[in-house]
């Protein structure tokens, strides 16, 4: 069963935001960052500051239009954080249009044998058959590190998946991101940051059965013979778990946590027409935090937020006619916070 409102194809922490310097208006750099100069700044980004919410206490966050691809506001948008299952938007950008939803494969224990320890699972088993379609279902609801492992071996292998991934990040101008790991699980080095987040569920949406797995509550999953057992999305803005009401025109993305990386969250939303796109990474308070903050921008971007001036821009790819943009500069908003490149031992979820 499935629950898919779709898009049309191409259709700091502990402080508020008030507290929050809004950068000045004179350039930071002579160097130009992805997304343009602005977004490479410390401070919050934003026309009129006042207007934000009052506390956002995110170590990075940004907020951008859908269609148009421009940034409203933004905190630290460059900033190289631990991504957790963040990054498997940038898998299925990578990895989804390869095969068939039809395509069946039986799962080996080698398939398996490389998911890292303390991984968030769907319940993936040797021995049983399932279809690429119920693959990415246990990858986008559940974010089942299982799952992606199963899918990458068919791809290759991990090491032939991240090179993909490193490539395809590359050609969406995401330079911010380094990848170690198919899964988001926490690996030294593994980073991205609140801009290449957005670019890659920007880039997602765009494709129909990315936006139809990511808008998906619920579904059966294989159990073995004929049974099955549901599972649900963990969005909880999607959901409405634990004590959270469903957003009103939630459609996604693509939730995330690790110790090391709090809690990471992308949401996009659609009112009116008009579809924002919100990242949230490592909030000061787990738990509903991410969400809570997201809902809190995304209100913003719809009411206060639909006349502000862009600060930015989300660049197109370079397959796609994108202009070549710089690489942020160094120390202009986009250093890794300390311990960035720190492994952790908790799950990916």
């Amino acid at each position: 069963m499935r629950d898919s409102s779709r898009l049309t194809r191409r259709a700091a922490l502990g402080l508020t935001a008030a507290a929050l310097p809004v950068a000045a208006a004179t350039p930071a750099s002579a160097a130009t960052a992805i997304g343009g100069e602005r977004l490479a700044r410390a401070g919050i980004q934003v026309g009129d500051a006042a207007t934000l919410p009052k506390k956002l206490t995110a170590r990075s966050w940004l907020i951008a239009d859908h269609k148009t691809g421009e940034v409203l506001a933004s905190y630290r948008a460059h900033q190289r954080l631990a991504p957790a299952s963040t990054l498997k938007m940038l898998f299925a950008d990578t990895v989804l249009g390869k095969f068939e939803r039809t395509r069946t494969y039986r799962v080996t224990d080698a398939d398996l044998a490389d998911v890292p320890s303390g991984s968030s699972l769907v319940g993936v088993k040797p021995g049983i058959t399932y279809s690429v379609h119920q693959l990415w279902q246990g990858v986008f609801l559940r974010s089942g590190n299982d799952a992606v492992h199963v899918l990458a071996h068919m791809n290759g292998g991990i090491a032939a998946t991240v090179a993909e991934m490193q490539a395809k990040a590359k050609d969406l101008q995401a330079l911010d991101t380094h990848v170690v790991s198919p899964d988001g699980f926490d690996h030294p080095g593994q980073v991205s940051s609140a801009y290449d987040l957005t670019l890659f569920a920007r880039h997602g949406l765009h494709d129909d059965d990315f936006s139809a797995y990511c808008s998906t509550r619920t579904a059966n999953f294989p159990a073995g013979g004929k049974k099955t057992f549901q599972i649900q999305n963990t969005d909880r803005l999607l959901s409405g778990a634990y004590g959270l009401r469903p957003y009103r025109g939630i459609i996604g993305v693509k939730n995330g946590y690790t110790s090391h990386a709090g809690n990471t969250f992308t949401g996009a939303a659609t009112r009116d027409g008009r579809t924002l796109l919100v990242t949230v990474m490592h909030p000061a308070n787990g738990g509903n935090e991410v969400y809570k903050e997201t809902a809190a921008l995304l209100d913003w971007g719809f009411g206060k937020g639909s006349s502000a001036t862009a600060v930015g821009t989300l660049v197109d790819p370079l397959s796609e006619g994108g202009a070549t943009a710089s690489p942020t500069p160094s120390g202009k908003g986009a250093k890794g916070a300390p311990g960035a490149t720190g492994a952790a031992a908790s799950s990916s979820d």
